[in-house]
């Protein structure tokens, strides 16, 4: 016979709806925390990586350039999901957008979406069958196309235990940021910048691939950066054109006229910007830009700069002591200058200065064992860079601006050869967006390493992990299951 306790039921109908309507309350009440914390996570989120293999954050160049960026962007990432690439590309291009918002991205795999991928050839004209693994940049109808291939330096290697001869090409760098960030900057400025280059004078070649002379890598550099460049000539009737941008002089080795002098004096006068490199082929004589320059209180050395501490050959110079200014600023840490055989380049001392003269800063400077040639003497450090800036003149009404300059005294240290030597491209982008007045460019830029693994086995080695990866792990984990339902069995 059972108890009367056991007759009353366990919940009475008031407690079964107070438990519902309990349940379904916590239950509503997270999923409302969990909504809310995907929909803060979508702007407000940190990024933890457990290996610093996986780390590859934007530079702060393009995280600040793409603050500056309002324009819509659309991006299509037109590629073959299986390539090795794609899920870098991928990766980069979210951070992209994670970073500005009204850049987005749509991805189109050419090989599985077929009808995806003639709406792109058609929209933007691309051959049938002929163009494969592209990342095109739209922005208000301006369009770049960066093509996958030239995303990655790559080196050729002997294939380990292939062939005689056999090589293989391997990527060792990626220069997708490099390159995404410089294709932004072309499609969302509607109109490039100009940079002439002076002729007639001995100058190094815009157009040369001459290791020494040529100046054709310096060329793409401005091109990366948005920035056409152009040969000018100043004889004649001829002018500074009124988009001129930027004025470069690079190494001249004869007299530069009178006349030029006049009209370089002006353009500088009226505002204008100039990057002015000397070599020293030219340091037993005055080519004429050392005067105008004099009025700006900067001196140029006939001189060449030997330092003994800090040389590879004996002919060349590696700076290492920067001053505090926006150029070199990101050159502080660990970064070098490489010069062929500098000549001083510094302030003129006067014990007064007029209050609205050009100020000029020394950005770069020698060991303190430095010498001049000719005179082991004199031991000190001595400059060979400077930066100059100016306001409006007093009274001259200024066409472009606030004059900028950078001089250098070398050259040949932007030349194909030596540009990629020590930190020289960077010193070279940091000092054109400075020049052009781009302060959000003056961060460090440059391709990532890529860092490949890999392991040498023996046939015997590999057949022996073979045996234990696919049959003594998953035996073993067999093993103690059979041997858990024995004991259980038991």
């Amino acid at each position: 016979m059972s108890s009367p306790r056991s007759q009353i039921p366990s919940f009475s109908p008031g407690q079964r709806w107070r438990i519902g309507f309990q349940v379904t309350l916590l239950t509503l009440v997270v999923v409302l925390v969990v909504g809310m914390a995907n929909y803060l996570s979508r702007d407000y989120f940190t990024r933890i990586h457990l290996s610093t293999l996986t780390r590859a954050e934007l530079s702060p160049l393009t995280i600040n350039f793409l603050k500056s960026v309002t324009n819509r962007v659309k991006v299509t990432l037109y590629y073959d999901k299986d390539e090795p690439l794609y899920s870098t590309v991928v990766d980069l291009l979210n951070k992209y957008h994670l970073a500005n918002p009204n850049i987005t991205v749509r991805r189109v795999d050419y090989l599985r979406d077929a009808g995806a991928a003639q709406k792109v050839k058609a929209e933007y004209k691309l051959i049938a069958g002929g163009e494969k693994n592209l990342v095109i940049f739209d922005c208000e109808g301006r369009t770049k196309i960066v093509d996958g291939a030239t995303l990655t330096d790559n080196t050729l290697e002997r294939v380990v235990g292939g062939k005689p001869g056999e090589v293989r090409s391997r990527p060792v760098a990626f220069k997708g940021e490099l390159m995404f960030t410089s294709v932004l900057l072309a499609v969302t400025n509607p109109k490039p910048l100009k940079a002439y280059f002076l002729t007639g004078n001995g100058e190094h070649q815009l157009d040369s691939g001459d290791e020494v002379n040529g100046y054709l890598a310096f060329a793409g550099l401005l091109k990366q950066n948005y920035i056409k460049p152009e040969t000018l000539s100043l004889l004649g009737t001829n002018t500074v054109p009124m988009d001129c941008n930027l004025l470069v002089i690079a190494g001249p080795t004869s007299v530069i006229p009178d006349p030029v002098l006049e009209k370089i004096d002006q353009y500088l006068t009226q505002g204008g910007r100039l990057l002015a490199l000397f070599k020293f082929e030219s340091v037993n004589k005055q080519v004429g830009l050392e005067r105008v320059l004099s009025k700006w209180g900067v001196h140029v050395g006939a001189n060449v700069v030997i330092d003994p501490d800090n040389t590879v050959a004996g002919t060349d110079v590696i700076l290492k002591q920067f001053a505090r200014h926006p150029i070199v600023s990101p050159l502080q840490n660990q970064s070098s200058l490489h010069l062929i055989l500098p000549r001083t380049i510094g302030k003129f001392k006067t014990s007064t200065q007029a209050a609205d003269a050009p100020r000029v800063e020394e950005l770069a400077i020698s060991g303190v064992n430095s010498y001049l040639s000719g005179n082991k003497e004199r031991r000190q450090p001595f400059p060979v860079a400077v930066a100059v800036e100016k306001g409006a003149i007093k009274g001259v009404i200024t066409e472009r601006g606030t004059t900028r300059m950078v001089i250098v005294g070398d050259s040949i240290f932007l030349a194909n050869r030596q540009i990629d030597s020590a930190a020289n491209r960077d010193f070279a982008g940091f000092a054109l967006n400075w020049l052009l007045d781009r302060t959000q460019l003056l961060e460090g830029l440059g391709p990532r390493p890529i860092t490949e693994f890999r392991l040498a086995m023996t046939h015997t080695q590999l057949r022996a992990a073979q045996w234990l990866l696919l049959g003594a792990m998953p035996g073993s984990a067999l093993l103690v299951g059979w041997l858990v339902w024995l004991r259980r069995r038991r």
